[in-house]
């Protein structure tokens, strides 16, 4: 089994809204913007590399570290794919805009979400999890 570390973030707009990312993987799968840290990056610079590829926000304000959590890679079925276990480093920030435009070609479509629809639509229910520990801290 193959270990990764990834980064990402919980992003919330003015009006409280939280963006979540969809996936490319032939069936709607959604989640955080985050992906691998690269050789000699550290987590909150691939988190925010990761939300500005995913997402296309450029003007984040970091507010704080939300921790890591442990999960495997998803699969479109909706199984873990035990083959790989992330570890993911997450970020909570604040931006003023609101314009969303992905430029990662595996991660086509970027929304913003109310924060009582985010568990809703995650697609990985150790992401859901994470969200309802960290929800009242947003």
């Amino acid at each position: 089994m193959e270990r990764t570390q990834s980064a990402g973030g919980v992003i919330v707009n003015t009006r409280g809204e939280v963006v979540l990312v969809r996936n490319d993987l032939g069936t709607p799968w959604w989640g955080f913007p985050k992906g691998h840290i690269d050789p000699g990056e550290d987590a909150r610079a691939a988190a925010e590399r990761e939300i500005q590829e995913e997402t296309g926000l450029r003007e984040l304000e970091y507010v704080k570290d939300l921790g890591a959590y442990t999960r495997y890679k998803g699969t479109p079925e909706g199984v873990d794919d035990t083959s790989e276990l992330k570890t993911i480093h997450m970020f909570l920030y604040r931006t003023n805009e609101q314009e969303l435009r992905p430029e990662d070609p595996h991660n086509p479509e970027a929304r913003w979400v109310k924060p009582e629809e985010v568990g809703k639509m995650l697609s990985h229910r150790i992401d859901r999890e994470f969200f309802e520990r960290v929800r009242g801290e947003l």
